[in-house]
């Protein structure tokens, strides 16, 4: 059983990518937030009592159902307020900015901090990068997120991802194919 403590510490250690997989899940910001929000609750009330072990792929399984429920209110809500907005006379053009990877961002004073030039190509590569990422299928990116940023292997995201272990493999070799096509294009070595 997880105590107090090291629920907080996990959910403090995991909110930043878990954040930035629902910003590309559902690229808007501010409902990222309430996702993740939404994820961070349903573990911390009906999951506490699970060992601190079970936590990470638990909270990963519950943030993938929560996007996905998200998803399909809005599907049902924009059944309903579309024909509404159109008699109104809402276009809904309101478009938010993405910020670039801080969760891959180098660490001030950090040896991957490096020159001003350096820290720029980064930053470029990061955008380009933070870019790509969310061009990809949602279930390529979510198998990407799962297996390299959360560093889950291809069991643990199989099961967070509700397929089969071929499936993420797959799914995770397509983007990443994808990703090294881009990046040569953009004259970046991978």
């Amino acid at each position: 059983m997880a105590t107090r403590q090291e629920l907080s510490d996990f959910l403090a250690a995991a909110e930043r990518r878990a954040f930035k997989q629902a910003v590309y899940a559902v690229r808007d910001q501010e409902v990222a937030l309430d996702v993740v929000q939404d994820a961070m609750i349903k573990l911390a009330t009906r999951y506490a009592e699970r060992p601190p072990a079970e936590l990470p792929l638990l909270f990963q399984r519950i943030l993938q159902n929560t996007i996905t429920d998200h998803f399909r209110r809005q599907k049902v809500r924009n059944l309903w307020t579309t024909p509404l907005s159109a008699l109104a006379g809402d276009t809904g053009d309101e478009v938010g900015e993405r910020d670039i990877l801080e969760a891959l961002e180098a660490e001030p004073g950090g040896a991957a901090a490096g020159s001003g030039a350096d820290r720029l190509e980064r930053a470029q590569l990061l955008a380009i990068l933070d870019e790509e990422i969310g061009k990809l299928p949602r279930r390529q990116r979510e198998a990407f997120l799962l297996r390299y940023w959360e560093d889950l292997n291809v069991a643990e995201t199989a099961e967070a991802m509700g397929c089969s272990e071929g499936s993420v493999k797959t799914h995770c070799s397509r983007a990443a194919h994808t990703l090294a096509e881009v990046l040569r294009a953009r004259g970046i070595a991978p």
